[in-house]
């Protein structure tokens, strides 16, 4: 395992095209302006390194030297405290703790059902993780009109969470209702990012062409 993380001097992202988990954490990549080598992962054929690096031979998998990481929260919070520049959690530990509770819960109740969703639409899409998705998503409009992002005015790693499931939206078949301008009006911001366009996949960027 080490001979073969040491092996490459830069650091490399697995990561598939298509999967939100990858994308969350593609977008802190592009929002601190990493250096990075991204190996585009096929589920029906894994790199032997990944194979190799990875018990779980699951993406996203960073590797950093000797370091290698498979789990997309701890990819992201490593990224953000090993590149501190621009900060992507807050330094107060109470609000830190609402940040992770938030990601915790985006991940339980949004990225779940994404995961569900997505794996029927080979198939017939499960009209029941549709809706209870889109009613999770519609139920945070006052937090998404309350700040200009997720429950701040700065840019987080709960916004890199939460913008792959927004811009799926369509791939999901869901449409969001007069109601929800707030969530328009966070995605419009979000979407318009650099850093954001920056980590689209060719897959992705054709969800919304």
């Amino acid at each position: 395992m080490t001979v073969i993380a040491n092996r490459r001097s830069v650091m490399t992202l697995f990561s598939k095209p298509a999967d939100p988990w990858s994308h969350r954490t593609r977008i802190v990549l592009a929002e601190k302006s990493i250096t990075i080598d991204i190996v585009d992962v096929d589920d029906g054929n894994l790199p032997e390194d990944l194979l190799d690096l990875n018990p779980y031979n699951s993406v996203p998998t960073l590797v950093d030297r000797d370091l290698v990481l498979y789990d997309s929260r701890v990819i992201m919070e490593y990224l953000d405290e090993r590149f501190p520049h621009p900060p992507l959690m807050p330094v107060d530990p109470v609000t830190r703790a609402q940040f992770r509770l938030a990601l915790y819960r985006i991940e339980r109740d949004w990225y779940s059902l994404a995961d569900e969703v997505g794996a029927a639409l080979d198939r017939k899409p499960t009209g029941r993780a549709v809706k209870a998705l889109e009613e999770s998503i519609l139920s945070s409009v006052e937090i998404f009109a309350a700040k200009k992002y997720f429950l701040s005015d700065e840019f987080s790693l709960v916004d890199c969470t939460i913008a792959p499931i927004l811009w799926r939206l369509p791939l999901f078949g869901i449409k969001l209702p007069a109601q929800a301008r707030p969530i328009q009006r966070y995605m419009d911001e979000v979407f318009a990012r650099p850093s954001f366009q920056q980590s689209l996949t060719d897959f992705e960027r054709e969800l919304r062409q």
